[in-house]
């Protein structure tokens, strides 16, 4: 059973530019000494990962690394880093594996390189590149509907990415692709910010709190639930109104078991084996048969609506999953 460590998963989950950075900086002067000792390019080899680790999206770490995979003559190891690139780009990763075996080494840097340029990593060179062809931002949103973005770098890599559709004014694509996004990876904090402040601009206040709500379900530091109610007591206070009170349970559920059915292939969504249909003893033994198939989204969604509704075990359950989908 995994067990959630919050800062951990925060400090892993979205990057860190400056550590980044420091790590790059280090690889390179190791790099540069070289020469006077081999076991400097080991050091700087190690640093160059660090790097990576802690900021995915920043081009140049990568180029360091795969870079001093080519002069340690590493060609597994070169395969394995395009092979991390691909899944943060949402692509399949296997394959690049499918070349291992083959000495193209002295390739590896070129098919980095070509990956970057067709999908750079950092959102704004994106969107620089993207947002001058209508054909291609029609082709993103078709290509996002197919990806797996499982992997909780490259769903934070599309959720920035998507938020320069809504700057851009595309509000409804937006819409749409933070729930193909959220229920891809439904621990996305900064997604469910994201999607809740969009909703709380069109003033529909009750979408807006139930994202914020899952933001800061999924990550207690994350304050945007209980900020959201300290504006909105402003905003009502004085007017004479109704305050606003947050939805209701049946309110909330419904938009758990829409979020839930994204999860889903459409032939399962009308043919789902239930024990005991309506029970909670069923939906426990869902969850269970979900966590089992590896269906760790769906898992979420349906505990989170137990938990929602007040059902005994459920919370622990959903913390579980958040570990989970931590891993």
């Amino acid at each position: 059973m995994v067990k959630r460590d919050t800062e951990i998963s925060e400090s892993l989950q979205h990057p860190r530019r400056s550590l980044g950075n420091r790590y790059r900086s280090q690889a390179e002067k190791f790099l540069k000494l070289r020469l006077e000792n081999h076991s400097n390019l080991s050091w700087a080899e190690q640093n160059a990962r660090q790097s990576v680790l802690y900021d995915f999206t920043n081009d140049e770490n990568w180029r360091t690394l795969i870079k001093i995979k080519v002069l340690m003559k590493d060609t597994e190891g070169a395969l394995a880093v395009l092979g991390d690139l691909f899944s943060v780009l949402g692509r399949e990763s296997d394959l690049v594996m499918q070349l291992s075996g083959q000495e193209i080494i002295d390739s590896c840097q070129d098919l980095l390189e070509a990956a970057l340029t067709e999908d750079p990593l950092d959102a704004d060179q994106w969107w620089n590149k993207t947002k001058k062809n209508e054909a291609e931002i029609q082709e993103f949103k078709k290509r996002l509907r197919s990806l797996d973005i499982s992997d909780q770098r490259a769903n934070i890599l599309y959720s920035r990415r998507i938020e320069r559709l809504r700057v851009a004014g595309l509000e409804d694509d937006f819409l749409e692709l933070s729930r193909i996004i959220l229920a891809h990876r439904p621990n996305n904090h900064e997604a469910w910010e994201q999607l809740g402040m969009l909703y709380e601009r069109r003033e529909e206040f009750d979408e807006a709190w139930l994202c914020y709500d899952q933001a800061q379900t999924v990550s207690p530091i994350n304050s945007s639930r209980d900020r959201f109610k300290e504006r909105m007591v402003s905003l009502f206070q004085g007017k004479g109104i109704s305050p606003w009170k947050k939805p209701n349970v049946s309110d909330r559920s419904i938009f758990l078991d829409r979020l839930r059915d994204l999860t889903k292939i459409e032939d399962e969504i009308d043919h789902v084996e239930r024990v005991k249909l309506g029970s909670d003893e069923g939906d426990f033994a869902r969850i269970n048969d979900l966590r089992q198939q590896g269906k760790l989204s769906e898992a979420f969604f349906l505990a989170r609506r137990l938990a929602t509704e007040g059902l005994e075990g459920s919370k622990e359950i959903v913390d579980e999953l958040l570990g989970e989908l931590d891993a």
